[in-house]
């Protein structure tokens, strides 16, 4: 496990707090939550990415995206692979590689219940931080043209190069 290996924000963005929003089953409803965990991913991660990524319609391709995937990711030295948890409880993923030259973020995702509370920020913030420490003097990210507007309040901007891809089916 990296020296980094997790990071306590106790407020996500300046001036806010928040309170848990309402999920079914939730015996803490109402209860006020000022901080959250980003730590290294664990195997015991997997469902509950995988159930997020499909409330986001991001699982789409699960040998990307699915548990196979999600090992093979946390094996490989050149990959970053973190998750946001509260209460016990992922909310959140961002992963991505550094080469040697270059990082990229692949992968963000929040639980749509705890969107626009600086979680997918305190994400990026920390996995940006995580590929400075490892030498990066540039961190892009594959993005769709919906999330554009947070990764440029993120401190990303637009570029002319763009994605192709060759994906067997």
């Amino acid at each position: 496990m990296s020296q980094a290996a997790c990071f306590r924000y106790s407020r996500l963005s300046k001036g806010d707090e928040f309170g848990e929003p309402t999920l079914p089953n939730n015996p803490d409803q109402g209860r006020k939550v000022t901080s959250v965990l980003i730590r290294d991913f664990e195997l015991r991660d997997i469902n509950e990415i995988v159930g997020i990524l499909k409330l986001n319609n991001q699982y789409g391709f699960p040998q990307v995206d699915g548990p196979d995937a999600m090992k093979r990711v946390k094996a490989c030295s050149a990959a970053v692979f973190l998750v946001c948890e509260m209460d016990d409880r992922v909310i959140g993923v961002v992963r991505g590689n550094y080469d040697g030259s270059r990082a990229i973020i692949h992968q963000l995702s929040v639980h749509p219940a705890y969107r626009r509370r600086g979680i997918g920020a305190a994400l990026v913030r920390e996995i940006v931080e995580r590929f400075r420490q490892m030498g990066a003097p540039t961190v892009s990210a594959t993005v769709m043209e919906e999330s554009l507007p947070f990764w440029q309040e993120t401190g990303f901007r637009k570029t002319k190069a763009f994605l192709v891809g060759n994906w067997q089916t």
